[in-house]
């Protein structure tokens, strides 16, 4: 089925930068609203892309850029989730179809890509300061540009957010924090943040009071600045005496809302209004994630992201299925499924994550074991301490986290848990290159970063038997810290065994025995290598393959087998080149004074763009066509 591509409406087609926005009538803000929000559900349905949150922000995005001065004036998104709105109003509207596409558009702002993208994002609770350093920024260059930082309520529970309001409200610089709340972030919010905010959106009390002092202030904006300071003063004086907005007040910023958020023309008047208002000024707003796409609004977790087409009434998939065989299991589907099987047997295993049952599958985890189980917010620093916490009182903590978003707790995995020896669990998704999220989520640097850290086993399974396995022996070790790690996506498809046996910590396994070159593959990619080694067969040449499944420590039998064997080695991983397990190999094999060569096949040391897994692969030369030519090379033939 050939699906067509959108078309804008009348408004939208003639907007190709907030200028043009600006030159329409305030009436017709709404109508340009309903087109940017049909033409989003559009664009998603045929080519996919992250599609609640920026639905539920069409009205506010519409609203910052035709009040605010953009590029001069300077909007921050958090996370970025809710940019699509954003980047169709600054020039990218005819180009949106290539979001998330191999050399396309970013699904995320990007700097690189365009003017109107102040700041580059991923990960969540960053705007605040990022927004800050502008302002200061700004101060200091003597400029009066504005400065507006946008951040959803699940990345507000980010600790960073709140060390980024405490300096603002000390620096009393000029800026704008729009707080988005729509109680989600990708799953529903969690803890005291979540219910501090429905308390202040479902006071009718204070709601009804801060209606009428916000028409009093209007109404004294023509009786001069010493009234409106004065109407000003005994606004923050009721709010902060009968709502929890106090919170805000009391880290230096001015409190205003909450308001409607999918009202465009009160965002407007109200953006307006806080121009002329100095200082750090916060404006809560509530929001609908998915707004005006039923379903999406219904199942608001399910419709954050979509990967194939779908119907944009009904929201059915028409995907054309790929096969009669039920497909294999995600890897993290795996892991989450593991889990519950072993939590079953051992009533002292416990699971972290950081805002993410969805994506790391710990919501079966969740629903079997409520007590057991805990989504601790946008809040990897906090994962990982309290993880250590739980470890220290004999609970066998697994922490669920994305490798990316791991990297923003290294200090607490050294300092918490590896200094003090604590046996926790890291279960490392989405390692390697992760696909169309791009360079803000390849997980590309677990293997180096934890390799140099003591007390620490860093593995990864070649397939979800060994997942299992891996998962199994870590819930029974308790001398170290482990550190699983695993990809996004399907898992082979193997039969799996419904036991689980203990993985020998530290031994590899031969897959193939071969002559002059052996390949030494870590994790998943080296089913890469039982490809490669099938096509080689047939034109005569021999591979040794050994999956190590230990970056550290390290099978050195192996190694010391394989240097007894062959000529030389390629090392082959969904990683970084630079101190990964390539270059625990090539330490090993310099240290033993061996002339055998080590061909590191990893990640270079660049930035990689978005793209599918398979196009990254074979970019950077570790899919199977440039392990195929690697080989050939080091063993000086050419292809038949």
């Amino acid at each position: 089925m050939k699906l067509k591509k959108p078309e804008a409406g009348p408004l939208l087609r003639n907007i190709h930068s907030p200028a043009d926005l600006k030159k329409l009538k305030p009436e017709q803000l709404q109508e340009v609203c309903d087109e940017l929000r049909e033409y989003i559900i559009d664009i998603v349905s045929v080519y996919g892309g992250h599609f609640g949150a920026s639905l539920g922000v069409v009205e506010l995005t519409v609203a910052l850029h035709y009040t605010y001065n953009t590029p001069e004036d300077l909007v921050v998104w958090d996370v970025g989730h809710q940019a699509y709105g954003h980047k169709i109003l600054t020039g990218r509207r005819d180009s949106f179809h290539t979001n998330r596409k191999y050399k396309g558009l970013s699904g995320f702002p990007k700097r690189s890509e365009s003017v109107y993208d102040t700041f580059g994002v991923g990960h969540s609770s960053t705007s605040i300061s990022a927004g800050l350093g502008m302002a200061i920024a700004r101060d200091l260059d003597l400029s009066d540009k504005k400065v507006v930082s946008v951040i959803g309520d699940g990345a507000m529970t980010g600790g960073m957010a709140f060390e980024a309001m405490n300096n603002a409200g000390a620096l009393n610089s000029d800026i704008l924090v729009v707080l988005n709340d729509n109680n989600m972030s990708i799953d529903p919010n969690v803890g005291a943040l979540k219910e501090y905010l429905a308390e202040i959106t479902t006071s009718k009390t204070f709601n009804k009071m801060r209606d009428e002092i916000y028409d009093l202030l209007g109404h004294f904006k023509a009786a001069g600045d010493k009234m409106r300071k004065a109407a000003s003063k005994l606004e923050r004086a009721v709010t902060a005496a009968i709502t929890p907005g106090a919170l805000f007040q009391a880290l230096g910023f001015k409190y205003y809302g909450p308001v409607d958020g999918h009202n465009v023309d009160a965002l407007r008047r109200h953006l307006e209004d806080l121009r002329t208002v100095s200082g750090p000024k916060l404006l809560h707003i509530v929001t609908i994630k998915g707004k005006g796409f039923v379903p999406a609004e219904r199942e608001q977790t399910k419709w954050h992201a979509q990967s194939s087409p779908f119907d944009k009434i009904t929201g059915k998939s028409l995907a054309q299925p790929t096969s009669e065989n039920k497909q294999p299991s995600k890897y993290q589907d795996v892991f989450g499924e593991a889990l519950v099987e072993l939590a079953a047997k051992n009533e002292d295993i416990v699971a972290i994550t950081p805002a993410m049952p969805s994506g790391s599958s710990l919501w079966p985890m969740m629903k079997t074991f409520p007590d057991r189980a805990f989504d601790v917010g946008i809040a990897e620093q906090h994962a990982v301490t309290f993880a250590a916490g739980l470890a220290t009182q004999g609970k066998k903590a697994f922490a669920a986290l994305y490798s990316t978003f791991l990297q923003r707790a290294y200090d607490q995995v050294i300092h918490d848990v590896a200094i003090q020896k604590l046996p926790v669990v890291f279960c490392i998704d989405r390692a390697g290159l992760v696909g169309a999220d791009g360079p803000t989520h390849h997980g590309l640097y677990d293997i180096s970063y934890l390799r140099a850290v003591p007390n620490m086993i860093v593995s990864s399974p070649m397939n979800e038997q060994e997942l299992r396995d891996m998962l199994f022996t870590a819930s029974e070790y308790n001398n170290a810290a482990w550190a699983v790690r695993y990809p996004r996506g399907r898992s082979t498809g193997m039969n799996i065994r419904k036991d689980f046996l203990k993985t020998e910590i530290g031994k590899g396994r031969v897959i193939r025995e071969g002559e002059k070159l052996a390949i030494l593959s870590f994790g998943p990619i080296g089913n890469y290598v039982v490809e490669v080694a099938e096509i080689l067969e047939k034109e005569g040449l021999e591979i040794g393959h050994f999956d190590m499944r230990f970056a550290k420590p390290l099978d050195t039998a192996m190694i010391d087998h394989v240097l007894a064997g062959y000529d030389s080695i390629i090392t082959l991983e969904d990683g970084t080149r630079l101190g990964g397990f390539g270059s625990a190999v090539a330490e090993y094999v310099a240290g033993k004074g061996a002339g055998i060569p080590v061909k590191i096949m990893g990640v270079p040391d660049t930035i990689v763009e978005h793209g599918t897994q398979r196009e990254l692969h074979d970019e950077v030369g570790i899919g199977p066509d440039g392990i195929i030519s690697q080989v050939r090379e080091l063993l000086g033939v050419t292809a038949k």
